[in-house]
This record gives C-alpha cells, sequence and structure tokens, in this order.
C-alpha cells in the first residue's frame, strides 16, 4: 500500500500542506501511521476522500455539511448498499422499457423535431442520463 507524506499528498490532491493540516485538525482526514520521525503519513483513500472533499467544496458545500456526508458514508454498510443498487436496478429497467415505447416515435419524427423534443430536457436530467451512463459503462459493475 502507498503511502503518501504531507507534501506528496498535497501535490497529488492538488491543495496545500496548510489544507492538509487543517483537514488533519478538523477530523475531515487523518494520517494511516507514522514514522519513526513522526512524520504523518496517509493512504491513496484519504487522497480519495480529498479529491471528494474537494468536489462538494467546488458544489458550495460547507466544511461542516463535508463532514456529515463523510460521517454517512462511514454509516454505510453493504445491505444499504445493496438495497439502493437493487432499486437503482428497478428504476433503470423501467427508464428502458420507457425508452423502448419511445424509439419508434423518435425514428418517425424528423432530425429537428427529434432535436426540438431533446432541448427541452432539463439540464440535471441531461447530468443525471450521463452519469447514469458513466457508472453503467465505468463504474465498478464493469
Amino acid at each position: 500500500m502507498k503511502l503518501y507524506r504531507i507534501g506528496e499528498l498535497a501535490k497529488a490532491a492538488g491543495v496545500s500542506e496548510r489544507t492538509i493540516d487543517y483537514y488533519t485538525k478538523l477530523g475531515l482526514i487523518k494520517p494511516e501511521t507514522r514514522t519513526d520521525k513522526n512524520y504523518r503519513l496517509y493512504s491513496h483513500e484519504t487522497l480519495n476522500r480529498l479529491e471528494r472533499i474537494n468536489q462538494w467544496k467546488q458544489e458550495k458545500y460547507t466544511l461542516e455539511e463535508i463532514r456529515a456526508r463523510l460521517e454517512q458514508l462511514n454509516d454505510i454498510d453493504e445491505a444499504q448498499v445493496t438495497e439502493k443498487l437493487t432499486s437503482l436496478e428497478l428504476h433503470l429497467q423501467q427508464l428502458e422499457r420507457e425508452v423502448k415505447e419511445l424509439e419508434p416515435l423518435i425514428s418517425q419524427m424528423k432530425p429537428g423535431q427529434a432535436n426540438k423534443a431533446y432541448m427541452h430536457l432539463m439540464p440535471q436530467s441531461l447530468a443525471c442520463i450521463e452519469a447514469l451512463r458513466l457508472l453503467l459503462n465505468n463504474g465498478p459493475f464493469t
């Protein structure tokens, strides 16, 4: 397992060493271990956690909201994940049926009409469709 010293972790995560210190003091991240000279060493999992924190900060979450979200992630168990994935699978099956019902209608439309129909989709819907596509094509299930 690769362990990062604070400078290496800061560089890999694209944050300052002060940010690493601050997040460590806040309890958002914690070192995996310490060296004989008392240097903190962080795991790759901590790097992933920092990337998640940075993403949430860009989405304008406060550090307190981020702490709450991280705690929720720590509390998730396998049964909850399985339940959520099963629910998502049922929703995807329903969406697939609805798309199959739409395919003949869309194929009969003129290109301009189809584009106009797509333009009425909300940006959040398009983002959701893209997220699902990425999850299905690049997620842990492939």
